[in-house]
């Protein structure tokens, strides 16, 4: 098993460093330092010595690639690409625009978002197999008809409409929970409440029609048929028979995503003012601070590789008929 691990890894390493030079590329030479400080100087006539200054200021004044004029090995290391770029490899991301590192806001913002964003996972995930289940114990009946028709209707609404109704609704009709914010020790419950409830509902549709559509394409094959035969109940056929063999797509869909957590939600953190990793990225995009958004895009693939390296691992947990080759 440790061997299997360590080869995954390693073939994840050429991934990342492919996205890495994909990321580089689009940032410093389809979009050269020169264009970075105008937009972000914000005027079309800007001279070239506030340029040359922008540059300075933010360590893009020197060479992308090879520094001909620096001894020994600075002539690769005193680059933008090796400070911008591979030293993200060794999680050092530089400062943003503001002046405060980049590494430590990930650091302290990866909490709030990880509040949101676990509750979600676990209680929707909880939610949605429990109502897949339900529709596939029904099936064919009213309950399965209409539990379709909702889920139906729930993927046809925007996350939007959840997040705007629910503030309104909840938060500024009936005052049961804040519409927006975020407290510290017991009082973060508070803010947590609404976000969580609207992320579990507003992706109830979707994963639960996935969910029944992975359970029927179970429930007619030979082993459920062997084991009604054998007098097993229906309950006991579902839970102990269908469930188990539909993880493996299961796992493919919630292990990948995991990772993925610690970057919370773009949309739901800003509107709820929840100060985790989804707003800090929004707020950088929108004052074009490209320091934060490198290191954001380079986290965010990351973790997505490290996603798939689990749901690798886990199939071998799951199916004992996946060999370690």
């Amino acid at each position: 098993m440790l061997n299997y691990i360590i080869r995954r890894i390693l073939y994840a390493l050429p991934i990342l460093a492919g996205v890495n030079l994909i990321t580089f590329t689009l940032f410093f030479v389809v979009n050269t330092p020169d264009d970075m400080a105008r937009m972000h100087l914000g005027t079309k006539h800007v001279t070239e010595e506030a340029i040359w200054k922008w540059k300075e200021e933010h360590g893009y004044n020197k060479p992308l690639l090879y520094h001909e004029t620096a001894p020994g090995l600075n002539k690769f290391t005193d680059t933008i690409f090796f400070e911008k770029s591979v030293a993200m490899f060794a999680f050092d991301f530089g400062r943003a625009d503001d002046g405060r590192d980049i590494a430590h806001e990930i650091q302290s913002r990866m909490w709030p978002s990880l509040a949101i964003a676990l509750p979600v996972f676990l209680l929707g995930l909880l939610a949605y197999i429990t109502f897949a289940l339900t529709m596939i114990f029904f099936r064919a009946t009213y309950i399965d008809f209409w539990g379709v028709i909702l889920c139906v209707m729930l993927m046809s609404i925007s996350s939007l409409f959840y997040i705007i109704g629910g503030q309104f609704l909840i938060g500024k009709l009936w005052h049961l929970v804040p519409i927006s914010g975020y407290g510290s020790g017991l009082n973060i419950g508070r803010f947590l409440v609404l976000p969580v409830v609207i992320g579990v509902i507003s992706s109830a549709g979707a994963n639960t029609r996935w969910y029944r559509t992975l359970f029927l394409e179970e429930i007619n094959k030979e082993y459920v048929r062997t084991a009604r035969a054998k007098g097993l109940s229906e309950s006991a056929v579902l839970f102990r028979h269908i469930l188990k063999n539909a993880m493996i797509p299961i796992l493919t869909g919630t292990v990948a995503v995991i990772p993925l957590l610690f970057l919370g939600g773009l949309i739901t953190e800003s509107f709820f003012g929840i100060p985790g990793l989804g707003s800090y990225t929004i707020d950088a995009i929108q004052s074009q601070d490209f320091a934060v958004v490198r290191a954001m895009v380079f986290l965010g693939s990351l973790l997505y590789i490290a996603g798939l390296v689990l749901t690798d691992i886990s199939y071998t947990l799951a199916d004992p008929r996946v060999r370690l080759e």
